[in-house]
């Protein structure tokens, strides 16, 4: 009887204890670790300055209070430089969409304006000619001459 209390109380008990302290400080304390982020430990340090001003066994200036609360409002901070680049983000792109349209209507102007000219084909050989006069008076040759979009004198 007393080599079953001794060995349940020496060997078996700790083991137990054993397995529960590996699962608390190994195995859990890895998966904090795994999802612990520098915004958590930011919001944690207020937290403890608190803590330590409770204590009352080491004087704390009210700076270091004001710096407990200064990051705790850097959430807010964050929010709102996000909101600010966003917006400008926006606005570029906007400006991006209105520069590539602009191009696009002048891409259309171009090639509707190559269209226009048609250099690729000739005149069919059937087409009747028409006589070009080769004398001219000298009424019209004093006048200006008119080319589209320009005048000569």
């Amino acid at each position: 009887m007393w080599k079953t209390l001794w060995r349940r109380w020496t060997i078996d008990k700790p083991a137990l204890l054993g397995d529960w302290l590996w699962d608390v400080f190994v195995v859990q304390l890895a998966a904090f670790l795994d999802r612990l982020t520098l915004r958590r430990i930011i919001a944690f340090v207020p937290v403890i300055v608190l803590g330590l001003a409770y204590y009352h066994s080491i004087p704390i200036p009210p700076e270091l209070m004001l710096v407990g609360d200064i990051l705790a409002y850097i959430d807010i901070f964050s929010v709102l430089l996000l909101v600010g680049i966003l917006s400008r983000v926006s606005t570029i792109l906007f400006m991006i969409k209105q520069a590539s349209a602009q191009l696009g209507r002048l891409a259309n102007g171009f090639t509707t304006a190559a269209r226009r000219l048609n250099g690729r084909h000739r005149r069919e050989r059937g087409a009747r000619v028409r006589r070009r006069l080769t004398e001219r008076s000298n009424k019209e040759s004093a006048g200006p001459a008119i080319v589209i979009g320009m005048a000569w004198a």
